[in-house]
């Protein structure tokens, strides 16, 4: 099989702070760690393993939707023996009573795809991330007096969906959409690790807000943070 990542085992930490875009993960790495080294580039998909108040943490771009994160996921956590990757990115509103900015942290994680049952057989359209996980995200975010929105995010195969109504789908009790967590948490389970998914709102599809590509780089500061503050209570 074709390698992914070009790091030495040793280079990647435990604890994995992952977010799509790998300009973001270069963002992360240069604003919040110290003593930080580039660890991967093959394909463009950078990562940056340095540290945050002591403890050691790898920033990893997975690239957009469920097939790349879960290429991703899947050396990292059977390859490189890492024990936590904490989701970081960008979510669509379903939800009247969120607004752009607003951080969310999924519960859980419906989608349509077929992702589980092509990888493994896995038959159920709902995955969930690490409970203990999100318990200690919650408990930061109370610490950091951090508004955190907890609900179930639709996970799509399809960015360009046609024939979606979003008020149908908060009915449904989804709060929101992107396009990886339903992987990330079904690869997770696969070998008994931990994940977690973290969002800034970025687009609404009841009102039609958006925020900018430059925006989505720079200014998710508070959810970052939100995840490295997680991390850095293990050290």
């Amino acid at each position: 099989m074709t390698p992914h990542i070009e790091a030495l085992r040793e280079e990647i930490a435990k604890i994995v702070i992952m977010p799509g875009d790998p300009k973001r993960a270069q963002f992360i790495a240069e604003t919040y760690l110290e003593k930080y080294e580039k660890v991967n580039e093959v394909r463009g998909m950078l990562a940056f393993t340095g540290y945050y108040k002591g403890q050691r943490v790898t920033i990893m771009a997975s690239g957009m939707g469920m097939p790349s994160i879960g290429i991703y996921a899947y050396e990292l956590y059977k390859f490189y023996d890492v024990d936590t990757i904490i989701r970081v990115g960008s979510a669509g509103a379903f939800d009247p009573s969120l607004s752009l900015y607003d951080i969310v942290l999924a519960d859980e994680a419906y989608s349509d795809s077929s992702f589980a049952f092509v990888q493994s057989r896995v038959e159920d359209k709902m995955m969930k991330p690490t409970s203990i996980l999100n318990d200690e995200i919650i408990h930061t975010a109370e610490e950091m007096a951090t508004d955190l929105h907890v609900g179930r995010i639709y996970s799509s195969d399809v960015f360009y969906k046609t024939g979606i109504d979003p008020k149908e789908m908060f009915k449904e009790g989804n709060i929101a959409t992107e396009m990886e967590s339903f992987a990330l948490f079904h690869t997770a389970n696969l070998f008994s690790k931990n994940a977690a998914a973290l969002f800034t709102i970025s687009d609404h599809f009841i009102t039609g807000e958006k925020t900018t590509a430059e925006e989505r780089e720079k200014a998710f500061g508070a959810m970052i943070l939100l995840a490295l503050e997680t991390v850095a209570k293990k050290a």
